[in-house]
């Protein structure tokens, strides 16, 4: 006697006519795990069933860990970038910017604005005796500098007190480790514009003392900026007393389109108001558009898993024909068969998402002792800094994304049942007993 004939004669008693059972009902939860079970018999079509299990739980896993990735991609470049430079930037425009002490001021009392810096910046080269690069200096006062959020708190050696006395430099640690300098050392910065001669214009090289290391995190500032006072930067730049920009931090930075109003309002000579969207806009698309296509790319795990339930369900099926028959004659409705074969696909669907939830959540919390494990057992650099600008791997993890995550698997899971369940309710008793 077959396991369908066995658990309709236990449920409706020998021979007589089952009564309609409600949806969901034990009797169908209890016909749909016993086909999930793997049998000798059938022991393929648990195997399939394995497989979908699997799948969905690596794509779910996936899903969450390489969102999770972009999104401490994002914030981590996006504190990184905002704590050096500035969320907005005013700029001269007409006459020199030789009234910044009173811009600065003036900005600094709109609602909102945090901070107010006036710098003066160039680009030049930098060298010693054990090697040379191109960096962009920055002149600033030692008030605004100790201020200023990527550095304050980041100076790793030296400090920062006296700033504005001596001729010294702050400068970035992959780049003191470029130079080979530290504390006390000598650096040469060099422009091509230096003094007028009668001869033309000169080169302007002088020599300066490292007064302090700092670490912001991300390689890319650390091996660039060269912080120096804001009087030695006008008088190395050829700047008589002016400023070339003024950068503002606000405490919102989203509600950009505001400030600028208010710049506008505050500031009554003509400036050139550009913020940190323009400046970044390229960067921040990029990483955008990288995270959706990987979303869609890895989403097709998801999808690959969803075909193995299909496949998986139609061999139950056709595994099961005499099965369903038999439950038919005896009662069984249609919507019932149908029924039992969607909670097998949704059971795989739910306990995969599950798991894929689990395992993610499990990886990305502890993501970056992972790489450091791994760099140490292969003796590899994984997510080297030079490469991908930052010094370690963030990962942060967005409670709607996850629940979207889910949410989408079990839908495609449950989608996924719904063509095999149909198949196995639309099977006449009639006919496919008469073949046995």
């Amino acid at each position: 006697m077959s396991e369908a004939t066995v658990t309709a004669t236990t449920v409706t008693g020998a021979g007589q006519a089952a009564p309609r059972t409600r949806a969901f009902s034990p009797f169908e939860w209890m016909v749909a795990l016993r086909y999930v079970r793997a049998r000798r018999a059938d022991g393929f079509v648990s195997v399939i069933a394995g497989f979908s299990f699997l799948g969905i739980m690596l794509g779910v896993a996936t899903l969450i860990v390489v969102t999770s990735v972009m999104n401490g991609f994002h914030r981590e470049l996006m504190d990184k970038i905002m704590g050096i430079n500035g969320h907005a930037f005013l700029q001269a425009v007409e006459t020199p910017f030789t009234d910044w002490s009173e811009i600065s001021a003036k900005t600094e009392k709109v609602p909102g604005v945090r901070l107010a810096i006036p710098m003066v910046e160039g680009a030049a080269g930098i060298s010693t005796q054990f090697g040379q690069s191109g960096v962009l200096v920055r002149g600033i006062r030692e008030k605004d500098l100790v201020r200023l959020p990527g550095i304050a708190g980041n100076v790793k050696i030296g400090s920062l007190a006296g700033f504005d006395k001596g001729e010294s430099v702050a400068i970035g640690q992959r780049l003191a480790e470029t130079l080979g300098v530290t504390i006390g050392d000598k650096v040469s910065l060099l422009i091509a514009k230096g003094a007028q001669t009668p001869f033309g214009v000169a080169p302007r090289i002088k020599a300066y003392t490292v007064s302090a290391v700092f670490s912001i995190g991300m390689s890319e500032f650390d091996n660039v900026f060269v912080y120096m006072p804001l009087g030695e930067a006008q008088s190395f730049f050829n700047k008589d007393n002016e400023a070339t920009v003024v950068e503002v931090f606000v405490d919102d930075p989203d509600e950009m389109d505001l400030f600028r109003a208010r710049f506008q309002s505050a500031v009554t000579r003509p400036v050139i108001v550009t913020d940190w969207r323009q400046r970044n806009k390229t960067f921040f698309d990029t990483l955008q558009v990288e995270k959706n296509i990987l979303f869609i790319i890895l989403t097709l795990i998801v999808i690959v898993a969803a075909f193995n339930i299909i496949s998986g369900l139609t061999m139950l099926v056709k595994d099961k024909t005499q099965d369903i028959a038999v439950l038919r004659t005896m009662g069984a409705s249609r919507g019932s068969v149908l029924r039992v074969f969607l909670i097998i696909g949704a059971s795989i669907g739910v306990v995969g998402a599950f798991a894929g939830f689990l395992l993610g959540l499990l990886i990305a919390e502890n993501l970056e002792t992972i790489r450091v494990f791994l760099n140490k057992v292969f003796d590899a650099n994984l997510f080297p800094a030079e490469f991908y600008f930052l010094s370690r791997l963030p990962a942060i993890v967005d409670a709607r994304e996850v629940t979207a995550i889910v949410v989408m698997t079990l839908v495609i899971a449950m989608l996924a049942s719904i063509f095999p369940a149909w198949k196995a309710a639309s099977l006449d008793p009639i006919e496919a007993l008469r073949h046995e």
